[in-house]
């Protein structure tokens, strides 16, 4: 039974993930410092920049209610939607609109969904970031067959936070998701209620994407056409697909007015394999624009201040702009500092000459964060995410095989998870969020604080987290959430007992 890390074993680690990421990667343009994978050109025309308005998804009611339970109907369904102006996408839905509908709980009060599956094919709806019993979780073979449903019960004995549901299918994730298949599920409490963080219409889920379009408009996508099957051209894709127009909230470079008030902007990077460094242009003259008030699960114990934030995908970041520090009739850019071309634009901010009475403050404390206590840790276990030898995509030098666990944690146990990966891989655990404890053997990094349900491991380094499982028996996942290397077998059961 291993109780701490050594810094001898740890470097050890570390240094064979990078002599396999130089003997291995050479030339494949995979260890460059921003995305992994390969631009996919449209071949529609494009829009320019902040010509349209965001829109923002809407808010899903419950077909009726008692008094634990809010009872919701989702219909996934094929739907024409007017993305890119003059042209018709064919989108995969919930409920007609992408993103799909936004549903909004309370924390202690059950969520139950019932997914009808009006789509040509299989799939699985996970709730990313929810606290939720197996049966529920989004299995990738828990297959909800065309003209069927299902009910997923979600108990919602969590704290407030940003989680977001999507498509989980088994080989089949990268491309559901690129068609459309996501959407926001917000978690409220008293608690978070008490600060006065900014509410209402001040408060806004920003989903970021990128897609590439055909000439006819349509979603553009790799492994699913056919055209691009010959001569090896969906190998190519292999290491991740990346669109060249962004999307936020289904909008290709929107834009959003807004009055002289603070706002909460809820990032989500909901891309199969984009990273993003988000970053406000012009700052303020002070810097610091972006205060993060939350993360993926959750809020923050005190706020954290940032001229930038990277994003990868899967991760949420909740920050709070105070657009009173800009001059009435600025255009405020939202930039992404790892793109290139079209992509190094998200969308702006047009701030107003109107001020509103606000009491929305960002408080110094936020919330109580319990730090897991390394020193009752039960266990170390280590997962190697890396590239496999009969080209594919693996933990632990097995691709992914359902039934076969690579983990059995104790409820209630807390254990130190290592994470070692070849090139960049934004790694995810189902169930319960963890805290990073380390990085390389050092601190954790500026966008690691709180509770993480997903964690960016860069190219050729090492990631420690610390995890406590509770409640729930069952299989579990385990996967990178480059949902081309998570179609390409990199995931992994865990059984919690």
């Amino acid at each position: 039974m291993t109780r701490g890390v050594s810094r001898r074993g740890f470097l050890g680690l570390t240094g064979a993930a990078v002599a396999l990421g130089a003997a291995g990667f050479a030339g494949r343009d995979l260890l460059r410092p921003g995305q992994p994978g390969l631009v996919l050109p449209s071949q529609a025309p494009l829009p320019g920049r902040f010509e349209i308005q965001l829109p923002v998804p809407p808010v899903l009611r419950p077909t009726s209610s008692d008094g634990t339970t809010d009872y919701y109907d989702v219909v996934q369904q094929v739907a024409d939607l007017e993305i890119l102006p003059g042209l018709r996408t064919e989108a995969w839905t919930y409920g007609g609109s992408f993103p799909g509908p936004t549903i909004v709980s309370r924390s202690g009060r059950r969520a139950a969904v019932r997914h009808r599956n009006e789509l040509p094919r299989p799939t699985v709806v996970h709730l990313h970031g929810g606290h939720t019993p197996a049966e529920s979780d989004g299995y990738p073979m828990d297959l909800v067959m065309p003209a069927d449903r299902r009910d997923y019960t979600y108990p919602m004995e969590q704290r407030a936070a940003t989680l977001w549901y999507h498509d989980h299918q088994h080989g089949f994730t990268g491309p559901a998701v690129w068609r459309g298949l996501a959407g926001f599920h917000l978690v409220h409490d008293d608690a978070e209620d008490a600060l006065h963080l900014p509410a209402g219409d001040r408060d806004i889920p920003l989903m970021i994407t990128d897609r590439s379009f055909a000439a006819d408009g349509g979603f553009h996508y790799p492994l699913v056409d056919p055209s691009m099957a010959e001569h090896g051209v969906q190998d190519r894709y292999m290491d991740g697909v990346l669109g060249d127009v962004v999307l936020v909230n289904g909008a290709p470079w929107p834009a959003l007015d807004v009055a002289r008030a603070r706002y909460r902007l809820r990032f989500l990077n909901a891309s199969n394999a984009r990273r993003y460094r988000l970053e406000l242009d012009p700052q303020p003259s002070d810097g610091g624009a972006l205060v993060q008030v939350g993360s993926d699960g959750g809020l923050l114990a005190r706020p954290i201040t940032h001229d930038a934030i990277d994003v990868a995908p899967g991760e949420r970041f909740d920050v709070v702009v105070d657009f009173a520090r800009f001059a009435p009739g600025t255009r405020v850019r939202l930039l992404n500092r790892l793109g290139e071309g079209r992509t190094t634009e998200v969308m702006c901010f047009d701030v107003s000459s109107a001020r509103v009475d606000e009491d929305a403050q960002v408080p110094e404390r936020l919330s109580s964060v319990e730090p897991l206590d390394l020193s009752r840790a039960t266990t170390t276990r280590t997962f190697r995410f890396q590239l496999g030898e009969h080209h594919g995509w693996t933990i632990n030098g097995e691709p992914y095989r359902p039934g076969r666990s690579l983990a059995r944690p104790r409820l209630g146990d807390i254990e130190v998870w290592r994470f070692i990966t070849d090139v960049h891989h934004p790694v995810h655990v189902h169930l319960d969020p963890f805290q990073v404890v380390s990085r390389n053997n050092r601190g954790p990094g500026p966008y690691d604080a709180g509770w993480k349900d997903t964690v960016d491991v860069r190219p050729a380094g090492g990631v420690e987290v610390a995890v406590r499982f509770t409640d729930y028996a069952g299989a579990f996942m385990l996967h990178c959430h480059n949902l081309e290397h998570e179609d390409m077998a990199m995931m992994a059961d865990f059984v919690t007992e």
